[in-house]
């Protein structure tokens, strides 16, 4: 059965309040059609997680939609730099910051989809953050040693950008695919944005293809350029005039009018 939708429909899954997953890294393959989407509809109070991530939490800051976030990594890295508006609303008090490391948040996501509370992880002691984020210790019940107990997150609703998609929900990703197959298996509901609609001959042909298989798939978008201005590995570089036009915004509205919103 087709699972294909419009932009605005699949959107449409997340309500406010609820907990957003993204996939891709940083200026790579994020799913930045559908952050901008969920902009126009005026979702708010949402909480975010995502190992490193960028322009989708300054966008969703700048425009007030946010309540926390969970993530690794916040920043544009290299040249360029912090995000300003993410900063300025954790500054502001108007967002909480729950700073892990990547592989904490990777854990998180493993224990949704192992069906499980929390999993175990060496490391963090000694840290500030298991006190600052309230990760919790327990002890092994074969060896004694005291580890980190990071709790399940299991997003309401996931956003993957990809290469490749047929109607039924089969993924294709050219490149890193990151974290994208732990989130897919995570969230409760998971949309693929897609530079390229296939048939399904093309899973068909390979299943080794299938990165995201159509089982966990709730919505399919065909969305040419839903990066951008992030790259995508064979399609499209990233486009440093909009993201540069966006940071030199002085004020909020300035900076999502940079966006295209």
């Amino acid at each position: 059965m087709s699972k294909v939708m419009d932009l605005s429909a699949a959107v449409a899954l997340v309500k406010d309040g609820d907990t957003v997953a993204f996939g891709g890294n940083v200026l790579y393959r994020s799913p930045v059609g559908a952050v901008k989407e969920l902009i126009r509809q005026g979702r708010k109070d949402l909480d975010l997680v995502k190992t490193a991530i960028a322009y989708e939490v300054d966008l969703l800051c700048a425009a007030g939609a946010v309540r926390s976030v969970t993530a690794g990594f916040v920043g544009y890295e290299g040249e360029f730099g912090l995000c300003r508006w993410y900063r300025k609303d954790v500054e502001g008090g108007t967002v909480k910051a729950y700073e892990n490391a990547c592989y904490s948040v990777i854990t998180a996501w493993r224990a949704a989809v192992y069906g499980v509370p929390f999993l175990p992880i060496r490391g963090m002691t000694g840290s500030d953050l298991l006190e600052h984020v309230g990760f919790k210790t327990v002890k092994c019940p074969y060896t004694g040693e005291e580890v980190v107990a990071i709790k399940a997150i299991a997003p309401d609703v996931a956003f993957l950008h990809v290469q490749k998609a047929d109607e039924d929900g089969n993924a294709c990703i050219i490149g890193p695919s990151y974290e994208d197959l732990t989130i897919a298996r995570a969230a409760k509901k998971l949309v693929i944005t897609a530079e390229e609609i296939v048939p399904g001959s093309f899973f068909a042909e390979d299943p080794h293809r299938a990165d995201i298989p159509a089982v966990v798939t709730t919505a399919v978008v065909h969305l040419p350029g839903g990066a951008k201005p992030c790259a995508v590995s064979g399609y499209y570089d990233i486009d440093r005039e909009e993201l540069r036009a966006f940071q030199s915004a002085k004020e909020p509205s300035a900076a999502l009018a940079a966006a295209g919103l």
